[in-house]
């Protein structure tokens, strides 16, 4: 089963992260038409992005994981700026930076 993560641009220059399961066309084509709530009042849109996914699994943990991303993060994967991304990953992380130890603990 052929299965869409998408990145719409709509008129106040969001993206609009989704995923299509089936026909990525008509999907579309309700955006277009206004079908959808939240990009009803942001048309027109333009289709900026599309990646093709056979397991389902891995379209669901790639669109939640986009989602959760800044702008710039976004839009480094989405031009296959692997450099940037891991760039733009070791700047919004905390992880290895040792945490100040509370008053009067011991180690």
């Amino acid at each position: 089963m052929q299965c869409y993560l998408y990145v719409l641009r709509c008129r106040d220059g969001r993206y609009y992260v989704r995923s299509a399961r089936h026909d990525l066309d008509r999907r579309l084509a309700q955006h277009h038409a206004g079908e959808s709530t939240y990009t009803a009042t942001r048309r027109p849109l333009e289709l900026i992005f599309v990646q093709e996914f056979e397991d389902p699994r891995d379209l669901v943990m790639m669109e939640r994981r986009l989602k959760g991303w800044s702008r710039a993060k976004k839009e480094a994967y989405m031009r296959g700026d692997t450099t940037a991304l891991r760039n733009l990953a070791r700047r919004h992380t905390s992880f290895g930076t040792p945490r100040a130890k509370a008053p009067g603990s011991s180690g």
